[in-house]
């Protein structure tokens, strides 16, 4: 494989603003547990809780488009691809308090695994976008339990 990237293989512009666009639910969602009164703090934790439970959910999903790319697909392609949506069920679960710790340890658990995967699958050009995008959207959970 090529050292040097293909235009196929680094996310077009459209896509990298997209995904940072995505990140404005965490940003503001971060922000507004610190910034709102106590009688709208509940809502604004649960709500960066939740978008980040999907986000979470979608990460996971990216494994199994990865694995209908092959005509003969891994296996823990697969079986990684629910641990996030199993992961942010039960993170759905809990307390805002708790959940935006193991949802933003699980984004950047999410990272971990990607390094490893998508350079197998001639995707290495897209870890810089999920770099950025995981470190925003993790940083942001870990704020917004810090203010719960």
């Amino acid at each position: 494989m090529s050292a040097v990237l293909s235009a196929a293989q680094v996310p077009p512009i459209a896509v990298r603003r997209l995904g940072h666009a995505g990140l404005l639910p965490f940003i503001v969602g971060a922000a507004l547990v610190w910034l709102v009164d106590a009688r709208a703090h509940p809502y604004a934790a649960l709500a960066l809780a939740a978008y980040a439970a999907v986000i979470v959910s979608f990460l996971g999903g990216i494994h199994w488009g990865i694995a209908f790319r092959s005509a003969t697909p891994a296996p823990a392609l697969f079986a990684w691809g629910v641990v996030p949506s199993l992961v942010a069920w039960v993170a759905a679960l809990m307390p805002p308090s708790a959940s935006l710790v193991l949802l933003g340890a699980m984004l950047l658990v999410c990272y971990a695994v990607d390094r490893r995967v998508y350079p197998q699958h001639g995707l290495q050009g897209w870890l810089t976008l999920r770099f950025q995008l995981s470190a925003v959207a993790a940083l942001s959970c870990f704020v917004g339990a810090a203010g719960t």
